[in-house]
């Protein structure tokens, strides 16, 4: 059974920092792409960043420069650093895993990350 577990998420000021974490179990995880969605309701989904099992980063514009996600294979384990947060990050955060090439097969449950004074 596959499963991808968020941590980390939660209220934080703007400009603070916030790490969150993703523990998979169930797939050979370093085959894996490893990305990290985020979604606020009424509006579409959206690719925050992507990590290649090659160690290849994709992020999107909205949060180059600020944000770092990163894997540890041997833990199984992915992190998106995020810094300078501001409140149009505040969303629900999705830890996702897919083969190259493909739509994620694999969503975790989701984490809050609400950015407010």
């Amino acid at each position: 059974q596959v499963q991808l577990v968020e941590s980390g998420g939660g209220l934080v000021q703007p400009g603070g920092s916030l790490r969150l974490s993703c523990a998979a179990s169930g797939i050979a995880f370093s085959s894996y792409v490893i990305g990290w969605y985020r979604q606020v309701p009424g509006k579409q989904r959206e690719l925050v960043a992507r990590i290649f099992s090659t160690g290849i980063t994709n992020y999107a514009e909205s949060v180059k420069d600020r944000f770092t996600i990163s894997r540890d294979d041997p833990k199984n384990t992915v992190y998106l650093q995020m810094n300078s947060l501001k409140p149009e990050d505040t969303a629900v955060y999705y830890c996702t895993a897919g083969l190259i090439g493909r739509e994620p097969d694999y969503w975790g449950q989701g984490t809050q990350v609400t950015v407010s004074s």
